[in-house]
């Protein structure tokens, strides 16, 4: 009985072993069954990613080469040794030949030609104010009035006075008639006729001071008119009607300014003196007034003379222009650069100042060969106002020189005038003076730019 239990319960017990590794076989057979599409198609992904970047790779290599290989003849990559030519941006101008003039400049001022301080010569009160501030008058326009009555009613009283003493005057001299009459009679005496003649004489003397009365109190009557002097524009008002006003006063009720023409003194350094003076034998001497920053011409005149001693403690002498000034661009008080022609070159050969270096050997410019390459070569000739003149050692050839930050000027000989120096200043001003080009492969031996 007891040997059975025990075979019965390991019977159970083998039961048992087989159904237990039967559930550990499925655990471990059941992620095999239950794997997904996405999982099966990995190794084919990875391996599609490697051959895009393959396929990314090979392109940016050929862009790389494309690149170095289109690039221009002078933007490839110098040799070992060699410093590497950069394409300079320049600005091509020609060397021409041309008359030039010569100008000595000195700083100035504009002085009105003619300047009045319109005062009253009468006291009185002023009546009336007949101009308009900043008008322009002529000569005899009536400027204010001051009341005039009182001048008046004197002059009234000098023409009663002398009309009386011409009245006595009258009965005088017939009584003296009289008296004459019987002294060739007989009847009368000489004494009597000297009396009556010393007492006409005497009224006849009256007369003249009553006439001279008279045109005193004219001449105050006038006075009492105020009217412009001169031709010009007037001021401020700086006294208004109503108010009292006495001859003498140090305030004016306005200046009066001439302003057409007008004139300009101005001062030159004494080593200029001799070659204005050898203009002025030579004729009238032309003056450009330029304005303070020497950029607009503001009108033409003519020197008018060189003053008559020479500053020493500055060693300069004043001279003075008149100009028309029929625009009014020069104003009393202005400051001005007067700039006087002493002299036209003929036939000078010039270049563009901006084209001039300068070394320690002295001036040079740039020239351009025929093979396109820079040259350094001085320049022998004067600095003048205007333009820079050398002489004919740079014909044939362009001339290039720094122009701004960054760029080059260069010339190319073709013949013409070129730039002078307000070009230089102001080139909007003219048309074309230059021609635009870029110049590439500088043969850096030449010019080493």
């Amino acid at each position: 009985m007891t040997r059975h239990v025990k075979q019965s319960e390991a019977m159970r017990g083998a039961e048992l072993d087989e159904r237990s590794a039967g559930r550990v076989l499925e655990a471990h057979d059941a992620p095999t069954e239950a794997r997904s599409p996405a999982d099966e198609n990995e190794p084919m992904i990875r391996r599609k990613g490697r051959s895009i970047g393959w396929l990314l790779g090979l392109a940016a290599l050929i862009a790389a080469l494309v690149f170095v290989y289109a690039r221009p003849s002078g933007e490839k990559a110098a040799a070992p040794g060699q410093k590497q030519a950069l394409a300079v941006p320049v600005t091509i101008a020609e060397v021409g030949v041309r008359d030039v003039p010569i100008y000595l400049e000195g700083l100035g001022t504009v002085q009105a030609s003619n300047t009045v301080a319109i005062h009253s010569q009468v006291g009185g009160k002023l009546q009336s104010v007949n101009f308009t501030e900043g008008q322009m008058v002529k000569a005899g326009d009536v400027l204010a009035v001051v009341d005039p009555r009182p001048f008046r009613a004197t002059l009234d009283q000098a023409k009663a006075r002398r009309a009386q003493d011409e009245a006595q005057l009258v009965s005088d001299a017939k009584d003296l008639a009289r008296f004459q009459d019987l002294m060739k009679r007989g009847a009368g005496t000489s004494q009597a006729v000297d009396q009556q003649q010393a007492k006409v004489d005497a009224l006849k003397a009256t007369i003249a001071a009553d006439q001279a009365g008279i045109e005193s109190a004219e001449t105050q009557l006038s006075y009492s008119t105020i009217i412009a002097p001169i031709d010009g524009r007037v001021g401020f008002r700086q006294v208004d009607a109503g108010n009292i006003i006495r001859a003498g006063d140090e305030t004016p009720i306005t200046v009066l300014t001439a302003v057409t023409p007008i004139n300009a003194v101005f001062t030159l350094p004494q080593r200029n003196l001799v070659a204005v003076q050898e203009a002025m034998k030579k004729g009238e001497v032309t003056v450009v007034a330029m304005d303070q920053d020497n950029v607009r011409a503001l009108e033409t005149g003519k020197l008018l003379l060189i003053d008559n001693q020479i500053d020493q403690t500055t060693s300069t002498i004043r001279m003075k222009a008149i100009f028309p000034n029929t625009d009014e661009q020069l104003w009393p008080g202005e400051f001005v650069r007067a700039q006087v022609l002493v002299e036209t070159l003929k036939d000078a050969v010039t270049i563009p100042e901006a084209a001039v270096q300068r070394n320690s050997q002295g001036l040079f410019a740039w020239v351009i060969k025929a093979d396109n390459t820079p040259e350094n070569r001085p320049i022998v000739g004067p600095l003048p106002i205007e333009g820079v003149f050398v002489t004919g050692a740079l014909s044939g050839y362009g001339i290039m020189a720094s122009h701004a930050a960054g760029e080059l000027l260069a010339a190319h000989m073709t013949g013409g005038s070129l730039p002078s120096y307000a070009d230089a200043l102001a080139p909007a001003r003219y048309a074309d003076p230059v021609y635009q080009r870029r110049l590439e492969n500088w043969d850096t031996k030449a010019g080493q730019l």
